[in-house]
């Protein structure tokens, strides 16, 4: 199911557009896995399965000054052992995690409210 997100003022880093495949970024469609922010553009992240999602891996997400940090698991939900936020929680900042879908409409939700907030987003 492909979902298309309509702002009258989009930000730059407003994300546009969701697939099981995709998401769009200001109009860009990327096939990977990213991480987006409401400071930085879409950049690749690392994992392309929910098993690689690592504390490693999160500390993507502890890059940029966001209050929140939202968990996109790919196609379902599903909780990562609690080690592997803690990245998030050592530096205090707050965390979500939820389904990607889920994840991409909370981000923007969240950033047009003017949010610091990041989306570390799972494409399988």
């Amino acid at each position: 199911m492909a979902m298309k997100f309509q702002r009258e003022a989009a930000s730059e880093f407003a994300i546009t557009g969701y697939t099981a495949e995709s998401i769009s970024v200001a109009g860009v469609e990327y096939r990977h896995s990213l991480c987006v922010s409401h400071q930085s553009p879409a950049a690749a992240w690392s994992v392309t399965s929910f098993a690689e999602i690592t504390a490693a891996a999160v500390v993507d997400g502890t890059k940029v000054k966001a209050e929140i940090v939202i968990l996109g698991t790919g196609k379902k939900l599903r909780f990562p052992p609690p080690e592997v936020l803690r990245p998030l929680i050592d530096a205090r900042m707050g965390y979500e995690v939820m389904d990607t879908a889920a994840a991409c409409r909370t981000y923007n939700v969240l950033l047009s409210e003017g949010r610091q907030v990041a989306a570390l987003l799972l494409v399988e």
